[in-house]
């Protein structure tokens, strides 16, 4: 907008003209401006700065004051033109006031405080009678100081009275009641889904009840000297035990007894040979600590014959009894017996049932356990039921080497199998590698007996793919394989080769290990059998709607191609693909995916599929 009105220019002539008339055709200027810029959507705070500005002389849209002609001062003349300036300076403060109420354009964030307002004007007395260059002396016109009251902007609100009266009315009335009803709609619609998602999910199944004996691997020390030089060395080793995740250590027979002799039998007696009384209490506490439980094996005539001599077992079966009840009030978590289908049978079984069964407590549970050889699976399956004992380990794996023969056996064992112990040599209480020769297959049968329903069974040194000894002999326990020779020492390349083929069995003994107790299809899911031949064999672990494991093996000396297929099972059916989790086959990787229409697995190879539940 143009500022007030020059008369030095445009087409009006150079005359004398009344100061009043200049000084109002400014003011109505000026409030022009003002309406203008509120009708721009300024603010307060723009507006009052420009004001300041227009007024003080900083821009150039200040009144240019020039004489309007030559002519001498009278004395009305020196009395009108304060009278002029101080109309000019009132008009400035009505409109600065005018503006001030402007409330709809106010806010009180936005107020600003015209506290003082210097008006700097040269005094058109002192200028030129030219009307050209500046003032004379810069002499100024006196200063206006402006107090303008601060207007605060405070909210009230409505009195108790005029809520109460405002609230009655029917509106609101009819307003409280809608949103009312509708905050009840929804918490009911809300309600209502849940309930429905309740109703239409997936029932889980309830986890079946398990035992510390069913939820991992038991580990067996069957010669404690050869193990770590006699008990001592056991609580020593416990560490590297635990680093396995085994749940229980079998240990011994340790007590005193003269081969065939039952006269020399003394089941209450360590042998001096194996280590004291204080070393097993050593043992025991250690190993509760790191959550494993220790089975002793009481089996009388360990060192003989016949593991119950060649009489009568009632005698032997009562000194049994006793010593049972002697070590586990030590703090010994079970008891073992080999030669279960002889012992079993006597009249005096129940009390030893009694003994090592009887007071059980939630947090804790001992086990009675058992050995049998050389017999059928429905023999197995007899004597499960019959003896009454938590767990039975059997040769079943040994004496059935075909795939055919190993699938029937798991078929007919299966609803039994929370009750069953398996193992490769570990009913004869040798290494896994006595059957299983070379690495591969100690690899596979670690798989098969991880993934198998039941409880798997290892003797020490297993881990490591220890060789087993020459005869009855125990072999020595081979340590500290994580050890690699030092630097600028001589290495034994085949002894090299062997340590690192010892490291690798370990950490695939670990990760089996491992999987099982985490997956529960795996630790405690329902079998189906999926193929046979003469030397491999599949099945399917499932449980519930956790993730599913295929195990399939071949230990024949040829690659052989395997067609799965699952018998008709309601809510079950394989997919096509797979994936793989665990192999010794090089030709399956990994991650790698595979087609379950069929597998070809190399002489030798075990692989461990996963393929998720799907609803």
């Amino acid at each position: 907008m143009a500022g007030c009105i020059d008369l030095t220019a445009g087409s009006i002539r150079r005359e004398c003209v009344d100061r009043t008339l200049i000084t109002w055709t400014c003011g109505v200027q000026t409030l022009l401006s003002i309406v203008e810029a509120v009708w721009a959507g300024r603010g307060e705070t723009e507006i009052s700065y420009w004001l300041v500005q227009r007024w003080a002389g900083k821009q150039a849209l200040q009144i240019q004051r020039k004489p309007l002609c030559k002519k001498i001062k009278t004395e009305e003349e020196k009395n009108r033109r304060p009278r002029e300036k101080h109309t000019q300076d009132g008009l400035y403060v009505v409109v600065l006031l005018f503006f001030k109420k402007l409330d709809i354009t106010m806010n009180k964030d936005t107020e600003i405080d015209m506290k003082e307002v210097e008006l700097n004007e040269v005094d058109p007395e002192k200028q030129p009678m030219t009307g050209d260059g500046p003032p004379a002396g810069g002499e100024k016109n006196g200063s206006v100081k402006l107090k303008v009251p601060e207007d605060e902007v405070t909210f009230t609100g409505l009195s108790k009275e005029e809520l109460m009266k405002v609230a009655g009315t029917p509106g609101w009335v009819r307003t409280r009641w809608v949103l009312l009803v509708l905050f009840w709609l929804g918490w009911v619609g809300m309600l209502a889904g849940a309930i429905v998602i309740i109703v239409q999910a997936p029932r889980c199944k309830p986890i079946p009840p398990m035992d510390w004996w069913n939820e991992g691997p038991l580990y067996q020390i069957s010669d404690v000297e050869a193990f770590s030089d006699g008990l001592k060395g056991v609580e020593s080793k416990l560490d590297e035990i635990n680093q396995l995740k085994v749940k229980g250590l079998v240990l011994g027979p340790l007590h005193s007894v003269q081969p065939d002799t039952p006269d020399a039998l003394f089941l209450d007696q360590i042998d001096p040979t194996q280590g004291r009384k204080e070393d097993l209490t050593a043992v025991l506490e250690k190993a509760h600590k790191k959550g494993m439980s220790v089975v002793l094996d009481l089996t009388p005539n360990y060192r003989g014959n016949a593991p119950w001599f060649s009489g009568d077992v009632g005698d032997v079966l009562e000194k049994v009894k006793a010593a049972a009840a002697h070590w586990l009030s030590l703090g010994v978590d079970g008891v073992k017996l080999s030669g279960l289908n002889v012992t079993s049978s006597s009249a005096d079984w129940p009390k030893l049932q009694a003994v090592v069964q009887g007071n059980r407590t939630d947090s804790r549970k001992r086990v009675l356990m058992g050995a049998a050889e050389h017999l059928s699976a429905a023999d197995v399956s007899q004597l499960v039921s019959s003896s009454g004992v938590d767990l039975l380990l059997s040769d079943l794996l040994s004496t059935n080497n075909e795939g055919v023969k190993r699938t029937e056996v798991m078929d007919l064992l299966k609803p039994q199998h929370r009750s069953l112990a398996w193992g490769l040599g570990a009913t004869q209480q040798d290494q896994l590698s006595k059957q299983a020769m070379t690495p591969g297959l100690i690899r596979l049968y670690q798989l098969l007996l991880f993934t198998m329903p039941g409880t798997p069974v290892f003797t020490y040194g297993d881990e490591i793919g220890l060789q087993a000894g020459q005869g009855s002999a125990s072999p020595k326990m081979v340590w500290d394989i994580q050890k690699e020779p030092a630097d600028g020492t001589p290495v034994n390349e085949t002894a090299e080769a062997e340590r690192k083929e010892r490291v690798d069995i370990r950490k695939w003994f670990i990760s089996l290990s491992d999987l099982r107790g985490k997956e529960r299809s795996l630790l405690h899911g329902d079998y189906y059998s999926l193929y046979s031949s003469t030397s491999s064999l599949s099945f399917l672990r499932v449980w519930d709607q956790s993730n599913r494991y295929i195990t399939a093996v071949n230990w024949g000396g040829a690659a052989e191609k395997l067609k799965l297929k699952l018998a008709p099972t309601e809510g079950l059916e394989l997919p096509e693909t797979a994936t793989v989790t665990l192999s010794t086959d090089e030709a399956l990787k990994a991650e790698d995916t595979v087609s379950l229409d069929e597998i070809t697995l190399a002489a030798g190879g075990a692989v461990l599929l996963q393929f998720p539940y799907k609803a």
